[in-house]
């Protein structure tokens, strides 16, 4: 079956979604922000208490950053000082509540990697539930040939206990920051603001007979220009040396090879919120997408592992031994971007089907 594009033009296609179908799905997700705010405030007192917690988060976060990518998406249709005050709240609530997972799940991988690499004991941990879609494992591909396991032994265990460290304090600090900001009257007035929503969309008079799909259509394009621009020859090749060299200079800054492709990992998002809204629950699923989803959230995961190996390495007066596990491990998480780039790279240019 062809895939199901947002084509306004398309004459067989069903009846034109209007701002109905908008404003029911933000009244939708913001009855879940509301839920997963009650569950959070419920689960301090709750038997699992700490699980419940990790799940509300996650559930806030998912209707945080649906609700804003639709106020982006279809923007026009809404008051416009209302839209653009609640768009970046909604990102400053989703980002500041996902930061702890984050740096819990990047700790879970670089111990991983540097216990598949060196072969030595580097602090295993337990899962820590919860890790807002980042993988903590490796991507598939072809790793680089292993290291001379002793050279690279010897370093391992400082050097996952140096990563344990940092990040353990990351996440201590993160934990602390979510929970005052959960706490502040900044995100109370966040919350009044979705309780608002609700039960009322501020939709334009203009809104009530337009329809959706040319503006979630641009979405689409605007992710198929970004696609197009992505290098995706170079992601064909098994390794990319300048990543290597960038990553490991006395620059901290992101590396630039990676800002293109986490700028596609968004719009995809976009494109599929646009999608829910114009679609529905029963609509046809690109299955391209969930793949392509998932490639790029292994690339944002290794090429944020890799700069903080590199982070780690240069941690002043550290032995030779260490640094060089470190050197090891970002370029085995470098060589982990590549791969997830190559993974992209097949799903996408694969012939766009659906399932019903």
């Amino acid at each position: 079956m062809a895939t199901q594009h947002l084509d306004p033009t398309d004459p067989t296609a069903a009846p034109a979604p209007t701002a109905d179908a908008l404003a029911d799905y933000l009244r939708a997700q913001a009855t879940e922000f509301l839920r997963a705010l009650r569950s959070h405030r419920e689960s301090g007192t709750a038997g699992n208490g700490a699980e419940g917690a990790v799940d509300a988060a996650r559930a806030l976060r998912r209707s945080a950053r649906r609700i804003s990518g639709s106020l982006h998406t279809f923007q026009p249709l809404l008051d416009a000082d209302w839209a653009e005050g609640m768009r970046p709240e909604l990102a400053w609530v989703s980002g500041t509540l996902a930061m702890e997972h984050a740096c819990a799940a990047r700790l879970e991988r670089l111990l991983q990697a540097l216990h598949r690499l060196s072969g030595a004991p580097v602090f295993p941990r337990q899962p820590t539930g919860a890790t807002d879609g980042r993988s903590p494992g490796t991507a598939a591909g072809t790793h680089p040939a292993t290291p001379e396991r002793g050279n690279l032994t010897v370093g391992a265990a400082k050097a996952g206990a140096l990563l344990d460290r940092q990040l353990t304090l990351a996440r201590t600090r993160a934990h602390s920051t979510a929970l005052q900001a959960l706490g502040s009257s900044r995100f109370h007035a966040i919350a009044d603001k979705v309780a608002l929503l609700a039960s009322e969309v501020p939709l334009t008079p203009a809104a009530a007979d337009a329809d959706l799909r040319p503006l979630a259509a641009a979405a689409e394009e605007r992710l198929t220009d970004a696609v197009a621009a992505l290098p995706l020859v170079t992601a064909g090749s098994p390794y990319n040396a300048e990543a290597l060299i960038h990553g490991l200079s006395p620059d901290p800054a992101p590396h630039p090879q990676d800002a293109p492709w986490h700028q596609v990992r968004l719009l995809l998002r976009l494109h599929r919120y646009a999608r829910e809204v114009v679609l529905g629950d029963s609509a046809a699923v690109d299955v391209r997408l969930p793949a392509a989803g998932e490639a790029l959230d292994r690339h944002r995961d290794a090429s944020e592992a890799a700069a903080a190996a590199a982070q780690a390495a240069r941690t002043p007066r550290i032995a030779p031994a260490t640094a060089y596990a470190l050197g090891v491990l970002h370029a085995d998480q470098r060589h982990e971007v590549e791969a997830a780039r190559y993974a992209f790279q097949r799903c996408w240019q694969k012939e766009a089907v659906t399932t019903s």
